[in-house]
């Protein structure tokens, strides 16, 4: 999830840097005739990433003393050719420096303090291995950011959740700085009885859930709607699926992780404790506060008003909601602020058609769960409350970039029609141009119209 991802990145960005750089051309009409356009990209200048702390470090056991960048590598290629850096780096922090270097700019990096090994970490090896006139770390809490954010930016890109999202955009909005904010919220999933169920799709949705940082994810699945009569054959093979992947004693796998710190573990029992959601747990349910753990949780039909229906679990809890037929899951998602991700699985054509044309999301998968987030031909982000703008490959090149509009225009051909006295004719012609129809031109120059 991690280094792949950057590694995917930055061989990207090298390879197709001097396409995304090269300028487009634009056409052109009759009322600029005769010019050339075209459109040019352009660095924004100083942004601020500030980002988030659920992907840190992969840990591998590579030495980090044979490595050695001289002056005259460009900052790309020293992330390409020296990948044991990008083993330890953090993908939702990297990531968007690729996008933003690659576009020009310099970047300040701002780690997120709650993961504070892996920032120190960034912070070394950052500050070793690239230009530190390019790439700044900034370390710090909620002080160090309130000062960053006081600062005139030309952009700022955040990742993490909406309450900060919005402090951000207010900071942002007194200097009038454009902003990417790659949130979260409630990604539902929906299950179709027309699906293959044992193998494929459960254990596609739990990859997606508890593989994925044991939930701590923003595009991890956060809620199941399904059909009654459905729901508990999707529940026995969760449960099936789950004993197969982290055996009978899912505390002591070392294939899931742990919950961040004490703050989202008790935010987290809170959601399960809540009067009318403790008797709602169908599998799991499991907590132990010293060593920050939660086992792989299933719910069902949890009250829609409850804690855990009306925040982003970002944690290994799993509701399912059941309803009559499945035609009710467009009016459950679409009454909720727009989600990161949606879900869908189903061999049903028509069903797949019918979501991606209804339901309002950053991204929709059909038949499993966060895996269009490896893909860098797909602008990744939000819309709504889950998110504004996007990016992974050209996407971060163009999130960083204005992109600047240029018309070269020649000395000939000036037309004395677009300056006064003006005459009835005058206006007939420019009404033609400004049209861009050749056609009527012809007509009013031949006192046709």
């Amino acid at each position: 999830m991690q280094v792949a991802l950057l590694r995917n990145s930055i061989k990207l960005a090298l390879k197709q840097l001097k396409d995304w750089m090269a300028p487009h051309k634009a056409k052109t009409s009759l009322t600029t005739f005769p010019a050339s356009a075209k459109i040019v990209s352009e660095p924004l200048g100083v942004v601020l990433v500030i980002s988030a702390w659920n992907f840190p470090f992969s840990m591998f056991e590579q030495s980090l003393t044979d490595l050695c960048i001289t002056s005259s590598l460009s900052i790309l290629n020293a992330f390409k050719r020296h990948l044991t850096i990008a083993c330890f780096l953090q993908v939702l922090s990297i990531d968007p420096v690729i996008g933003a270097i690659s576009a020009g700019n310099v970047v300040v990096l701002k780690p997120s303090e709650l993961a504070p090994a892996s920032s120190s970490l960034l912070a070394k090896l950052l500050k070793q291995y690239l230009d530190p006139s390019a790439v700044r770390v900034v370390e710090g809490a909620v002080t160090e950011t309130t000062l960053l954010l006081e600062q005139k930016w030309d952009k700022i890109f955040y990742t993490g959740n909406s309450r900060i999202g919005r402090i951000i955009m207010t900071a942002a909005a007194k200097h009038l700085t454009p902003v990417s904010l790659e949130l979260g919220g409630k990604s539902p999933v929906v299950i179709d009885s027309d699906t293959n169920l044992k193998v494929i799709t459960v254990r596609r949705i739990i990859s997606g859930k508890w593989g994925c940082n044991n939930g701590q994810a923003c595009i991890s699945p956060d809620y199941i709607l399904t059909t009654k009569e459905y729901a508990p054959k999707v529940i026995d093979a969760l449960k099936k699926e789950l004993e197969a992947f982290y055996g009978n004693n899912p505390m002591g796998s070392k294939d899931t992780s742990r919950i961040v710190n004490l703050n989202h573990f008790d935010r987290l029992s809170k959601m399960l404790e809540e009067k009318e959601v403790s008797n709602k747990i169908v599998y799991g349910g499991q907590k132990n506060r010293e060593n920050l753990k939660i086992s792989p949780t299933v719910l069902l039909d949890v009250p829609l008003d409850s804690l855990i229906m009306s925040e982003e679990i970002f944690g290994p809890l799993l509701p399912i909601v059941t309803l009559n037929n499945l035609e009710e899951c467009f009016g459950v998602i679409n009454s909720r602020p727009k989600p990161l991700a949606a879900y869908l699985f189903t061999k049903n054509h028509k069903l797949k058609k019918k979501f991606t044309k209804t339901v309002s999301a950053g991204g929709i998968v059909v038949n499993d769960t966060a895996v269009h987030f490896t893909l860098p031909t797909l602008p990744f982000g939000g819309v709504g409350e889950s998110g504004i703008g996007s990016y992974h490959g050209k996407f971060s090149f163009d999130a960083f970039s204005h992109k600047k509009s240029v018309l070269f225009k020649s000395f000939l051909g000036d037309s004395a029609i677009r300056y006064p006295p003006y005459s009835r004719r005058k206006l007939g012609l420019l009404k033609t141009l400004v049209n861009s129809n050749l056609v009527d031109t012809f007509k009013v120059l031949l006192g046709l119209s």
